[in-house]
């Protein structure tokens, strides 16, 4: 049996971060592209939706003066 050194365990959160997120940012954009062309420009988001939740919680920290709003180039690394 093989066991990994604990030392070789330790994650680094920030490393972590920088390799999900654009995969993360790849995924949103692409499920919101297939959400656009199945129900074309206009599409509804149900209370129970993770996505209507996370727009809850980012217009809750707009209100708030708690948000930081990104260029295109930024968020889609384009």
């Amino acid at each position: 049996m093989n066991v990994i050194p604990k030392e070789n365990l330790a994650i680094n959160i920030d490393r972590m971060i920088n390799k999900f997120e654009p995969l993360i940012r790849r995924v949103v954009r692409e499920e919101l592209e297939r959400v656009v062309e199945e129900r074309g420009n206009i599409f509804y988001l149900e209370p129970e939706m993770p996505l209507y939740q996370d727009m809850q919680e980012i217009a809750k920290r707009k209100s708030e003066g708690k948000i930081e709003l990104y260029s295109d180039e930024k968020v889609w690394n384009e």
